[in-house]
């Protein structure tokens, strides 16, 4: 009941947000008042993502929930971003990962559980089996890029993919919430995602670069 009265008021929200766009008075007020020190359109954006995430926590739903759905709705209502206001994505996104993605991280960092991880020689020999699962289950399918990549690009494409971190957050504090997964499990999975982070890229960028030299290697080679 709470998740539909949920969904109502975001529907109602999106509808209201798009008439409001449709205003001619209101569309004036934000074409003056964008590129401003007012930045209306960015932080009508992140008020909307306050609202909806603190309304879905009072509710007893989950935050994370609330900001995709104000995303969704910017993104659906962000009809003309590359005319009236090419900059606005281009402004979120630099504050999304300029300031809430590394907050998140330090957040993760702060609550994650090592002494848990560490409690047992069960818990850590799961941290090597997940980062295999998301190699696989992440991967594998950088496998179908092989007719247009060569081998050493299939493997990085497949490194870069398998790279998780926010998502193993996101669901294991759900799991962990519901009973579904026990703190040391979600330990694990977090400690698996903090490698992934740290290993596959750097694995998949001295492997771009192994294969760029190559090449030249083989030149210097024949002359």
């Amino acid at each position: 009941m709470l998740l539909g009265l949920f969904g109502l008021f975001v529907l109602a929200v999106g509808v209201a947000v798009l008439g409001a766009e449709r205003s001619m008075r209101i569309s004036g007020a934000l074409l003056r008042l964008q590129d401003t020190t007012a930045e209306i359109r960015v932080r009508a954006s992140f008020l909307l993502l306050t609202v909806f995430a603190v309304l879905a926590d009072r509710l007893g739903l989950e935050a994370i929930l609330g900001a995709f759905l104000a995303g969704a709705i910017v993104n659906l209502v962000d009809r003309d971003q590359t005319m009236t206001h090419p900059e606005f994505r281009r402004k979120l996104e630099a504050v999304g990962y300029g300031v809430f993605v590394p907050v998140f991280f330090v957040a993760t960092g702060v609550r994650f559980d090592l002494n848990g991880l560490f409690a047992n020689a069960t818990n850590i020999a799961r941290v090597p089996i997940f980062l295999a699962a998301l190699l696989v289950a992440r991967g594998l399918p950088a496998l179908v890029y092989r007719s247009i990549t060569t081998g050493t690009q299939t493997a990085a494409a497949g490194l870069l993919q398998a790279t998780s971190l926010s998502f193993l957050v996101a669901a294991g504090q759900i799991g962990v919430q519901l009973d579904l997964l026990r703190p040391a499990v979600y330990a694990a999975l977090v400690a698996a995602g903090v490698l992934s982070v740290m290993l596959f890229p750097l694995t998949a960028l001295t492997l771009l670069r192994s294969a760029r030299e190559e090449p030249r290697d083989v030149l210097q080679a024949a002359r």
